[in-house]
Formats: structure tokens, sequence, C-alpha cells
């Protein structure tokens, strides 16, 4: 793999399963040190092992440990250039008249304050370094919209103006923000989904997947890798001028014209 992370040091929210995981794997072959963050031990634990990257047990909706987070990778590599806003949790499901108010704070704690916090304790060391880049992982539910995940829908989209925000406030600092919005992705987070809708309509896993990427242009879920070269194509030099920008990947899913579903059958 070409080493465009060369000399690089990331530190990557959410960073023991699934996207994180993936994108922590791809910067390290990519040349860069790896710092990984996650609330469980045991997930990041089995990271850096694999990869003898830091693993940081960290909470992104608590604010110290944010602090604390990049403290110690800049105390172990030096410095931070990459930041990957990964870390995220999803709905409890209702509407604004169904869902309770701890659910709701709960998500925007974790999916909109938690980047916030770990952005806002990212930059100085990035003005430091001269400049860097975030990317933060948002989600096609921050584009589009769909009923009963009033929480989660609205936080992801709350995700994409605060990355905006940040392109805005740092890039005389020479900090670029961009957002990555995955559809579905074959990872933990989506198996719950999967399993759900794999015991309501009696299918095999592989069905409910096939059933849910029915109508997207690829007709199937990505890979974890796949979007890590998104990420990583964000996060590098190659994109030195992308900043303010959201990508989508979900295998076309965004340009499907809903009103004509029901003559494709």
């Amino acid at each position: 793999m070409d080493k465009r992370l060369q000399g690089k040091v990331a530190l990557i929210t959410g960073g023991g399963t699934g996207i994180g995981a993936a994108a922590a794997r791809r910067f390290a072959a990519s040349g860069a040190a790896v710092a990984i963050t996650g609330r469980r031990r045991e997930p990041i634990a089995g990271v850096a092992a694999e990869l003898d990257c830091l693993a940081i047990k960290a909470d992104t909706a608590d604010a110290d440990d944010c602090v604390a987070a990049v403290a110690q990778t800049v105390a172990e590599f030096g410095g931070l250039d990459i930041l990957i806003a990964n870390a995220g949790i999803l709905s409890a499901a209702g509407s604004v008249t169904t869902l309770d108010e701890s659910d709701w704070q709960g998500v925007m704690d974790v999916n909109v304050r938690g980047v916030m916090q770990i952005a806002g304790a990212a930059t100085p060391a990035m003005t430091d370094r001269g400049g860097g880049a975030i990317v933060s992982i948002s989600s096609v539910a921050g584009i589009r919209s769909s009923k009963g995940f009033a929480d989660y829908i609205t936080s992801k989209h709350a995700l994409i103006g605060l990355t905006k925000t940040l392109a805005c406030d740092y890039g005389a600092q020479g900090i670029r923000a961009n957002t990555l919005c995955p559809g579905w992705v074959k990872t933990p987070m989506s198996d719950m989904p999967v399993e759900s809708l794999a015991e309501r309509d009696h299918l095999t896993p592989d069905q409910a997947r096939a059933a849910m990427t029915r109508y997207t242009p690829l007709q199937r879920m990505g890979e974890p890798e796949e979007i890590a070269a998104c990420v990583e194509f964000l996060a590098s030099d190659d994109a030195s001028f992308v900043t303010g920008a959201t990508l989508i990947a979900d295998g076309g899913g965004h340009i499907v014209d809903i009103g004509t579903l029901a003559f494709s059958e």
C-alpha cells in the first residue's frame, strides 16, 4: 500500500470495531502512528495488539476524557495531525412524542457534543503542527430521513453542520474538516437492524441485507475497508484542497428516485 500517511499521527475515536477499526488498520498500513479510543477496553485492546498502536479507554461524551485522549496521543507520538471522529451510537427509536428526553440527550451527547469536545481538544494540537485534518463520520441519515429515528437523524444532520463550522473556523490554521456519510455497512452496528428484519420477515441475515439494499444501485452493503479507504483520502494530503465537504459512500442509494420505486418491481 502507498504510504501516503507516513509520518502522520492519527487519533481515531470508536476505533475498536467496525469502521473505526478498519480505519485504524488502513492508517497503520499507510504509515501513520495511530491512537484509538473506545468506551470498552477489550475491543480497543484487541486492535492495539494487532497493530501495535495506542489504545485509550475514553468516552467522547466526557470532556475530560477527550482532553486526556489528545494529551496521551501527543505525549506518545509527539503531536497530532489527523482526527477521525467516528464514535457514535444508534437511536433509541421513536418520534418527538415518544422518545424519552434521556434517550434523546444520550444520542446527542455522543453523536454531536462528543465530536465537538474531541475536536475542541484536538485543534490546538493540530495548530501546533501547522495544520491537520478532521474527518467526521456521519451517515446517510445526515442527508435523508425516515420514520421513528428523530434523535439519531437529527444528530447526524447536526454533525454535518458542526463539521462545516470547523472547516470555516480553523481553515486559516491549516486545518481541514470534512464529513463522510456511509450507507449500510457490514459492521456490528448494522447487525442489529439486520437481525431485527430477519426475525420479523423470517429471513436469513444475508437475505435481510439483500432486502435492505435492494433499491441501491450496487445492491449490497459496503465493507468497512471500503469506507476506511474514503476516510484515508479525506485525511490525506491528496485531499489538500478539500474542506467543508460531505462525501457520500452508500452504494448509490442517495441518487434513487423513491417516486419510481413502485414501477421497478
